[in-house]
């Protein structure tokens, strides 16, 4: 097979949980192909490079095997190279969180967070 379209390829190989999610991404124009805008229709072959934004994640690929059909996990990781970047790793600062529903910080509570935050507590 030499090429197929770009929604189905996307299914096919597990970067969208279904075939409407990749054609919805395609028109939103979250997907790039060769860094050009992409239609669901547009043919996918070995050697493009695919960007694209599913549930607030970028992914960069670069197809290695077209296929129609949708495969297992494993058979799927080989049908492209995943060039994404590493995220950052976050910052491990602490964070004064709340119960929910705890209400508004009582005076004590207040004192404690300043002291956290380094405010000039006692």
């Amino acid at each position: 097979m030499e090429s197929t379209r770009l929604d189905r390829w996307l299914w096919s190989v597990r970067l969208t949980k279904t075939r409407s999610d990749a054609a919805a991404a395609c028109r939103g124009g979250h997907v790039r192909v060769n860094d050009k805008p992409a239609k669901p229709a547009t043919p996918v072959h070995v050697g493009d490079t695919v960007r694209a934004r599913v549930h607030d994640t970028t992914r960069i690929v670069e197809v290695t095997r077209v296929i129609e059909k949708r495969v297992g996990a494993p058979e799927a990781v080989r049908c492209y190279i995943d060039n994404t970047p590493v995220a950052p790793p976050e910052a491990a600062v602490p964070v004064a969180r709340r119960d929910r529903g705890a209400g508004r910080p009582t005076k004590r509570d207040r004192r404690m967070l300043d002291q956290l935050k380094d405010f000039g507590g006692p």
